[in-house]
């Protein structure tokens, strides 16, 4: 009934070296990571891997790991080379990184993590609970990126680069922007297909970041509104770096796994306008309050499952004038904008009728900016650039083709496209269009500063950060749903169970934390010993 709900978002930067194409982004992500967490380098706790299930598949099986790809291995510290299992404990872990130094990891105090992923540097937020939130922390993971290669640059034998965030190099590479909803696991999987499918095709028109060219080389010349449809193949599957899906089936909750679902979503872009990430979160989050509910059993518009999702996707991205009608599997046509009316008309409906006028401020707002983004892409397409990524860099890219009289396979054009979300902001297009006021900006800079060293204060990322940030050397390792501490006394680690996302609040253990002057206190008060 509302757009609150726990959220994440992983971003994957882009990384290069000016000159240099031939540069390790391996060896290079890794020096991004650990030049950040150099200040407290150490005892630096480690990632715990032990209840991670990458394979395990919301269709009701698991994938045998000999035949998932090493990229799939995610639970697995030794995984680039084909993997093994979870390590047992901590120090296995540290052994395995230690070995592999590529494999930089990191636990930051905000509760996010921070680490190498497919030869990318990759912050992962910690859980939220509003879209509004989940901007904040998406953004000081933007800072944390800038911090990080301004080190990078000021260390002594260490390569200088440039980091974007971005999807793809333009050549053929992709590397994602997942976003993370936990989700009630009572919702049969199959109304999740069914109902999420036209919603993520359609949902382009606001949450595309743009890019030169089309097709997943950028072969042919042009624009279009995503950085990633081009690479999706197939509706539904359990892979994310090849045969993308549309509806990514891991299931793998970090939670109560007979209670809740994290809906693992890889077919969005990443996006430096704060309102269309807003609208990228909240809107899904209302959609799939929608359907836990039951609300969406008849469709919100009839059927708008598209007769050929995969064309679909790509047809709406390859379209900047919204015209593209979409076949749906009932015979209509319809465009992404009036699909996404559809959904818009029955989620204002189901909240009116759920809440009335007790609809929260979160959630009213979302249904006034997506409406009102919505009716500027229907009336004017550059009237959304103050909101809109793709529309933003399109007026942009419009200006020096007029200008310079450039054809879309220019190279300069690809050029403006990449430097539109450099993370420097002597040299980032979006970064200086916000310095002048041409974007809406939503968030107190302060606020985002704050969020770089400090989690968000209503779900359990605030217990795993808070205990990064006072008993740090104490901490062994943690991961999404435990702490594991190393305490005098104690003749094996302490694992600290977080199951559930919304305890481990700043309201349900800030007291607790306040009295415990070390881990051996805190632990003690939790065992009772």
């Amino acid at each position: 009934m509302t757009v609150r709900r726990v959220t994440g978002l992983e971003t994957e930067y882009g990384i290069s070296v000016p000159g240099d194409p031939g540069a390790n982004p391996m060896l290079l992500s890794a020096q991004v990571v650990n030049a950040y967490a150099a200040p407290t380098s150490g005892a630096r706790p480690r990632w715990d891997y032990e209840d991670e299930a990458p394979l395990r598949d919301a269709r009701g099986f698991e994938l045998e790991r000999a035949k998932a790809h090493p990229s799939q291995l995610t639970d697995a510290p030794g995984r680039r080379g084909g993997g093994r299992r979870a390590a047992p404990n901590a120090s296995d872990v540290a052994t395995a990184e230690t070995e592999d130094p590529t494999m930089a990891n990191v636990i930051l105090t905000n509760g996010a993590r921070f680490y190498v992923d497919h030869a990318h540097p990759e912050y992962s937020s910690p859980e939220v609970l509003t879209p509004r939130d989940a901007v904040r922390w998406d953004k000081a993971g933007e800072l944390i990126l800038l911090e990080a290669l301004r080190r990078v640059a000021a260390t002594p034998g260490l390569t200088p680069v440039t980091i974007y965030k971005n999807n793809t190099d333009g050549k053929g590479a992709s590397y994602g922007t997942h976003e993370n909803y936990l989700m009630d696991r009572a919702t049969p999987f199959g109304d999740v297909v069914r109902h999420l499918v036209p919603f993520f095709v359609s949902r382009q028109v606001f949450t595309g970041a743009g890019r030169v060219g089309i097709g997943q080389d950028s072969a042919r010349a042009g624009f279009q509104l995503s950085q990633r449809a081009d690479f999706f193949e197939v509706e539904v599957g359990l892979e994310t770096t090849m045969k993308r899906p549309i509806i990514n089936t891991r299931d793998e909750p970090h939670a109560t796994a007979d209670r809740y679902r994290r809906l693992h979503v890889i077919v969005g872009d990443a996006t430096m306008c704060e309102v269309a990430t807003l609208l990228k979160v909240g809107t899904t989050s209302l959609v799939l309050a929608m359907l836990e509910a039951g609300a969406l059993a008849g469709g919100p518009a009839g059927d708008l499952t598209p007769a050929e999702p995969v064309r679909a996707l790509h047809e709406v991205s390859h379209d900047p004038g919204l015209t593209q009608l979409v076949r749906l599997r009932d015979g209509r046509r319809m465009t992404a904008l009036q699909m996404q009316r559809a959904y818009l008309e029955a989620a204002r409906a189901f909240v009116e009728d759920r809440l009335g006028a007790d609809a929260d401020a979160d959630t009213l707002e979302v249904l006034q900016r997506w409406e009102s983004v919505l009716t500027k892409l229907e009336t004017d397409v550059f009237s959304a650039a103050r909101q809109v990524d793709w529309v933003a860099k399109l007026r942009l890219l419009e200006g020096y083709r007029s200008r310079d009289g450039l054809a879309w396979d220019s190279a300069r054009l690809q050029a403006v496209d990449l430097q539109w979300s450099d993370v420097r902001p002597e040299k980032g297009l979006y970064l200086k269009l916000a310095e002048r006021g041409q974007v809406e900006l939503l968030l107190d800079p302060a606020s985002v500063r704050r969020a770089v060293e400090h989690p968000p204060e209503d779900t359990r990322a605030y217990f795993r950060g808070e205990c990064l940030a006072r008993y740090g050397p104490r901490v062994a390792a943690a991961s999404w749903d435990s702490v594991i501490f190393d305490v005098a006394g104690r003749g094996a680690l302490q694992r600290v169970p977080t199951l559930e996302p919304l305890r481990g609040t700043r309201e349900h253990v800030g007291a607790l934390l306040d009295r415990c002057a070390t881990a051996e206190d805190l632990v003690a008060a939790l065992t009772g010993g």
